[in-house]
């Protein structure tokens, strides 16, 4: 909501429309008593929501009655307000308005019904006094315009004295019953609307009547054909319920752009095979975190101009800011200076436990550069190479970013010398909810911090442990400051095991509850002992449930379920694990993903996601990216081809091999989504608002239906078809933090793929050895011996390898050494560069440490090809 920009439109009295003097004046007839009702929970039977407020106390429900108490002394009625947005409105169709008021000791109470933007066209209002009595309202009226969402407010201000305002019993009953939604589901033949990579898996799926194999064509932009075949079909798919048939056109390598299949009568939207297909969207998707920052002015420079806007939540009025901030009334007495991190999704509130697990995935994809062959080292996510201001000061532009959020969730810690010194406050959000469209500057809403909880502290512990490791080589005190707030909240987690976040506080943000900490408990022992090598930390992961458990859901994991994190990084980031558990890990991520890859082949539409409606979930498409995250980490652990192929087909169906025919990405795609549910991003609702920007990726389909617009339009949807690309559709259509990190790792994965040819056979063997460290543990020394297992003889070598966290070479023999960051690059003398087939070369270094765990690095390539371990 932006109360300035409503007060100019309702002064504007002349656009107002008395309900008693709208369309034919008094003597019109009411709306039939079975005509449709535009209100959602008009009766407050389920709570608070969908209804907001602005300038108000918190929103309560007394008595079955939605109340709050309104601060006497505001100069004007739309000073505060109660409402509701999503009202459906047809021009010339009749309404009848109905609400029970009342307000003590008294004020007067006017109820409007408006366009919900700019230019905030009023469409109807009454006035009425509302006393200690509830009195009921009933007004007639026909509205001039269409408006699929309009707004009703209960202007509520302006009283000399405290008000407490209770409604009751609201309708808003008429217009047409709306007609049945049929999405626009373009060409029966549904591809990947990006592409394919030349080596990788090419997919497409046909919806169809036939039930017999039809013919296909593959043709070049021209429309000649390149390759052809039958198609495979498939029945009825559950999750669509269509019948449907597959394409496989895997073995056509050559690359093209605008290419399209042909099949049944259909072609299908166009798109490109090329080993860049990816290239832009490990930079796009990550540049959706610079545009959710809080507390820091966007650069149009960087994103494009529609996107720049002054900083959020700093204090500037109308702000109420984000630097000085109480506590929930009984919660705490102090308060906190917690600026700055993202706007978690849509609204503007900031979750440690979102916050933790999208931090955790983009310092994953970082850490991934250093154990994963396909990675090249980082370059690609190196300095200067995304779009965010810090660009060029020396630290990977992805550590930047993260380091955004890192510094809020630091910040989010309870201080020493308080109750419950250590821990993490879950959340700090708007007192109560705010309407779109609404920019962060503009928000008036108080903000307060909500109670610390168990979740949100162990969420803090395992990436400050992430970060204390990352950040060592680029910033020692940054990461002393991370490894010590991580060693802090463990300890004040374990000593409050079961502060659990309430799930009814979802006033004004999400309660984003969670009851079992088992996970949270293992991801962040896990953290810390890839970062110290304490020996505490590996006897509690060890103790945990989790450690022997299957953390791999069908149906993929998520922020309440953060076991899998644990486990993905044990089997990835280097460690000191006995050889056999070690194996036992990595077995469990490669089982995992073997049953995503058969769940694959089940689905016509070939992703690894179950087809029941209970796999449809809130943000399921973050789900289904994060089972193609445990694909890429199979394939990565492995190098085996089939891992990285399923991967590479999960991915299609994000970009338009699906239901729907669209891709969730916005920008990415013929036909993909747009008008996201976001207060930032509110172009649908204001032109002078931008969409998201490209690489944004939407919820996805949902089959709870769980928001008032997606259940009335999408009633009875089979459960890929549960999803509308419109604002209101929060349910279906929000962006969120947390799935576009999958997005941003997946992405980055993607990228690297290149060609996706075959995998190179390890032609050589490395053995790393710490003969031990010196000068009271803070160095060390090694020595690398390589040994050349293919036929031909290797003329001229580069190995490199990186630490794990600040470990430095100071000197180093037999080669020519040198270190960016924790990579480090060493190269043949002039005497030694060649390494016959069977042969070995040796070279040792000194080094640095503060201390903490010292592993054999992960991965050693020599020439850029990994070599086996030995």
């Amino acid at each position: 909501m932006k109360p300035s920009r409503r007060r100019r439109a309702l002064l504007a009295a002349a656009t107002i429309l008395a309900l008693t003097g709208v369309g034919a004046g008094p003597a019109q007839a009411e709306p039939p008593p079975d005509a449709p009702e535009q209100i959602d929970n008009g009766d407050f039977s389920t709570g608070i929501a969908p209804w907001f407020s602005y300038g108000t106390g918190p929103l309560g429900i007394t008595d079955g009655r939605l109340c709050a108490t309104v601060p006497g002394g505001l100069a004007n009625p739309w000073d505060a307000g109660i409402g509701q947005d999503g009202v459906a409105l047809t021009a010339g169709a009749e309404y009848t308005l109905a609400f029970e008021v009342s307000a003590s000791p008294g004020t007067p109470v006017t109820a409007v019904l408006q366009l919900g933007s700019a230019p905030y066209t009023g469409y109807a209002s009454v006035t009425v006094t509302a006393g200690g009595t509830a009195q009921r309202v009933e007004r007639t009226f026909t509205v001039p315009d269409d408006n699929p969402s309009a707004q009703l407010i209960f202007q509520v201000g302006g009283s000399a004295d405290e008000q407490t305002a209770c409604l009751d019993n609201i309708s808003l009953r008429g217009g047409e019953p709306p007609e049945p939604y049929e999405p626009d589901t373009g060409p029966r033949v549904r591809v990947n609307q990006v592409g394919y990579l030349p080596g990788g898996p090419k997919n497409a799926t046909v919806v169809t009547e036939a039930t017999g194999p039809l013919p296909w064509q593959l043709r070049s932009a021209s429309g000649a054909v390149l390759a052809s075949g039958s198609t495979d079909p498939r029945g009825v798919d559950l999750a669509s319920g269509q019948n449907v048939q597959s394409i496989d056109f895997s073995a056509y390598r050559s690359p093209g752009a605008g290419l399209t299949l042909v099949a049944d009568g259909e072609t299908s939207h166009p798109f490109d095979i090329s080993g860049t297909l990816y290239d832009r969207l490990r930079a796009d998707s990550l540049q959706f975190f610079y545009a959710q920052r809080s507390g820091i002015a966007i650069d149009g420079e960087l994103l494009g101009p529609q996107y720049a806007r002054p900083a959020g939540h700093l204090g500037v009025a109308p702000n109420q800011g984000d630097t000085d901030v109480p506590c929930q009334p009984g919660v705490c007495d102090y308060r906190l200076d917690v600026r700055g991190g993202w706007y978690d999704a849509g609204d503007h509130g900031k979750y440690v436990v979102n916050g933790g697990i999208a931090t955790y995935q983009l310092l994953n994809a970082f850490e991934r550069t250093k154990t994963a062959a396909t990675a090249d080292g980082g370059t690609a996510l190196g300095d200067s190479t995304l779009r965010v201001p810090e660009r060029g000061n020396g630290m990977p532009d992805i550590l930047d970013e993260a380091r955004w959020e890192l510094e809020f969730l630091l910040r989010m810690q309870v201080p020493a010398g308080r109750p419950l010194a250590g821990m993490a406050h879950h959340k700090i959000h708007d007192r109560n909810w705010t309407g779109l469209p609404l920019a962060p500057q503009d928000d008036p809403q108080p903000r307060e911090l909500h109670p610390p909880s168990t979740a949100a502290t162990l969420n803090l512990a395992a990436t400050a442990a992430q970060c204390a490791r990352l950040y060592a080589p680029y910033d020692a005190a940054f990461a002393a400051r991370c490894r010590a707030a991580a060693t802090t909240a463990y300890a004040a987690a374990k000593a409050n095991p079961t502060r659990y976040a309430s799930p009814t506080d979802s006033t004004g943000g999400g309660a984003y509850d969670d009851s079992n900490v088992t996970d949270e408990f293992y991801w962040a022992a896990v953290e810390l002992w890839l970062t110290t090598g304490a020996p505490a930390y590996l006897a509690d992961l060890s103790a945990s449930p989790q450690h022997t458990a299957d953390v791999f859901d069908p149906s993929g994991f998520g922020w309440q379920g953060v076991a899998a994190l644990g486990r993905l990084d044990l089997a990835t980031v280097p460690n000191a694990l006995p050889a056999a558990e070690l194996a036992r890990v990595r077995a469990s991520v490669t089982a995992a993903a073997d049953e995503y890859l058969t769940e694959l082949g089940r689905q016509a539409y070939g992703l690894p996601l179950p087809g029941d409606a209970g796999s449809y979930v809130w943000g399921g498409n973050s789900n289904i990216i994060n089972n193609a995250v445990v694909l890429a980490t199979a394939f990565d652990l492995t190098g085996d081809a089939r891992y990285r192929d399923g991967a590479v087909q999960a991915a299609d169906y994000l970009f338009g091999r699906n239901a729907l025919n669209i891709s969730y990405v916005t920008g990415w795609g013929e036909h993909a989504a747009q008008n996201q549910h976001s207060r930032i991003f509110a172009h649908q609702l204001d032109p002078a608002s931008p969409n998201p920007p490209a690489g944004s990726l939407a919820g996805g389909a949902n089959a709870a239906l769980q928001d008032p617009f997606a259940a009335q339009l999408l009633a009875g949807c089979a459960p890929m078809f549960c999803y509308v690309d419109d604002i209101n559709s929060y349910a279906t259509n929000e962006v969120a933090i947390n799935w576009n990190s999958a997005l941003a790792w997946i992405a980055s994965f993607l990228a690297d793929q290149g060609e996706a040819g075959a995998v190179p056979r390890a032609t050589c063997a490395v053995t790393y050895t710490n003969h031990g460290t010196w000068h009271g543990g803070t160095g060390f020394t090694a020595q690398v011996t390589l040994r050349n297992t293919g036929a031909t003889v290797v003329n001229g070598w580069a190995v490199r390898f990186a630490f794990t966290g600040d470990q430095k070479v100071r000197e180093a023999w037999l080669a020519k050494v040198t270190q960016a960051g924790a990579t480090v690059t060493a190269r043949n003398e002039s005497y030694n560069a060649r390494i016959n087939p069977g042969g070995t070369v040796t070279f040792g270094f000194n080094a640095t440490t503060g201390g903490g765990a010292n592993p054999p690095p992960g991965l050693v390539t020599l020439n850029g090809t990994r070599c086996a371990s030995s």
